[in-house]
Formats: structure tokens, sequence, C-alpha cells
């Protein structure tokens, strides 16, 4: 389990972190999203014991990160910018691991080479084209069966196919292992299929933190057709965050339960209604329009 309270980190003048408060459940897979510059990264190297907080704590199974070797060592992490030292090969870089990492499954990478087999474990990893990189660092964080698993934009570079292999894998270590997964990703599409809870960062801060279900259970999407001339004006307790039109069909984004909103727009008597799922891109971009936060018109 992660438990992030009330984070705060500050470069020069500039506050990153702004008492940042998150937690992870053991054997769940966390999707951190946010806008450029919301301190996404930063969190993640606290949680990585990479930074220590000004002020606030970072724990894994509630003990501090920080200069705490036997934490570390429950801790893998595939960062955005890959690291390697200058000509290891894959299986250099194993080597290395299995000395770090004392759950370091040798069995098992070697098992994990039919799951990348374009990788060649023998070649210097620079000479790796991107994708291939990121293919050599999930096999080596998987073999170090990590207790938490720390992502950044992992699956950047990979092609269509290796994403869901990689993707599977991680799904059955957290469903074998009870590994902890946090993840922070542009691709948030992808991020719908594979977390269990969502924190929405910005400004240094978790914005939201709810399971998938329950945030798609407070936003609505509702398409409606009225009566020639008739199109209501709606009262502003519906909470209506965005409406859009292509002709008569009329796009509402509402605040509140599906069941709730359907009945109350219903009272106008449209001559079609119909609750639609939201996407949780779509999500994110609700939510953080109410943050000020530059957000471009949807074709919904």
């Amino acid at each position: 389990m992660i438990k992030v309270n009330n984070v705060v980190k500050t470069f020069d003048s500039f506050r990153a972190l702004d008492g940042l408060t998150l937690t992870a459940e053991k054997g769940s897979i966390y999707g951190l999203v946010g806008p450029n510059g919301a301190g996404k990264s930063t969190i993640l190297r606290h949680i990585m014991g990479i930074y220590r907080p000004d002020s606030g704590s970072v724990l894994v199974d509630g003990e501090q990160v920080y200069e705490n070797p036997a934490v570390k060592a429950k801790i893998a992490a595939i960062p955005d910018e890959l690291y390697y030292f200058n000509s290891a090969s894959t299986r250099d870089m194993m080597r290395f691991y299995r000395g770090m990492y004392p759950g370091f499954d040798v069995k098992r990478y070697e098992a994990l080479a039919g799951a990348f087999p374009e990788v060649d474990e023998k070649l210097p990893i620079r000479r790796l084209s991107k994708g291939m990189q990121k293919q050599s660092a999930f096999r080596l964080a998987l073999c170090c069966n990590p207790e938490v698993l720390v992502l950044d934009e992992p699956v950047d570079g990979l092609d269509p196919v290796m994403r869901r292999q990689v993707w599977t894998l991680l799904m059955g270590d957290v469903a074998q292992r009870g590994t902890t997964v946090l993840v922070s990703s542009h691709n948030l599409r992808e991020l719908e299929d594979v977390c269990d809870h969502v924190g929405i960062m910005n400004k240094g801060r978790v914005l939201i933190e709810r399971s998938l279900a329950d945030l798609q259970e407070n936003i609505v999407k509702l398409q409606a057709v009225w009566k020639p001339g008739e199109t209501p004006v709606l009262p502003r307790e519906l909470a209506v965050l965005h409406t859009s039109n292509v002709g008569r069909v009329y796009t509402y984004i509402v605040r509140g339960t599906a069941a709730a909103v359907t009945e109350r727009m219903g009272q106008f008597q449209p001559l079609m209604l119909e609750a639609l799922p939201l996407s949780l891109e779509e999500i994110f971009i609700y939510e953080l329009g109410g943050e000020h936060y530059a957000v471009k018109e949807l074709l919904l």
C-alpha cells in the first residue's frame, strides 16, 4: 500500500507539490493523470525514494521510503527516461538487478524471453530502439517481483500488440502476487481499461481520487432532441458543465448520477433522451475545466 500525506516540495521558488495526498491500495492499479507540469513525475520520484519531501510523508506499507533500503528493495520503477550503464546489455543489467533486489527471479527472466522475443539481450541497450528499450525495462522490472511498481509513461514507444502484452503481464502480477502498480500516463483511454482507481492532478495537488466506477457515476453525458423552437433553458441546480449541439441533437455534460439527472431532464419533455457513459478523457477535461485549465472544445 502506498500512502502519501500532505506532501510539499519546492524547487527554488517553484512549489511543485502543494499538500499532495493520495492512497493506492495493495493489489490495485492506480492511474495518475494531469496536465503537463501538474507534478506527476515529481510525486513518482518521491515514491521511488529519490526525493525527500519538504514536509508531509511518503509511506509504503507504513514505512518511510526516503533513505530506507529495505523499503526501496520492494519497489521497482520504469521512468519515462530510461537509464542504463554505458554499454550494458539487458543480460548485464539482469546481473546488476539480481544483486540489488533480493527477490529477483532468474528463472522468470529466462521465461520472459518468449514475451519479448525481438529484444537481443546481448546487445547494448543504448543501441536498441526506444520500443525495444522499454521491453527490456519491463522484463527486468517484472523479474524483481516488486511489491510496488512505479511506471511513468510506461508504454510510450510500444506498438499496440506489445502494449497489450505488457498490460496482460502487469495485470497478472496484480492478480497473482498482489502487486501495487502506480502509473502516470497521458494515454487516458488505455488507463481506462486497466485502472481500479484514478487520481486527477493539477498544480501539485490531487483534486479528485476515486475508483473509475465512482468517477463515471458522478458525471453524465446526455443526448436530447427537443421539439422545434422549444429548446429549454435548463436551471442552474441541474449543474450543466457543458452544452453543444449538432442540428437538433443536444449534448449535455451534467454533474450527478444518471438516474437523477435523467429524471430531472425528463421533466422538460424531450422527444428523445439518452444517457451515455463518459470516457476517462472526458471526465479529466470537465473536472479540470473548473480549475481554469485551458480546455479545448470536444466534439461529442
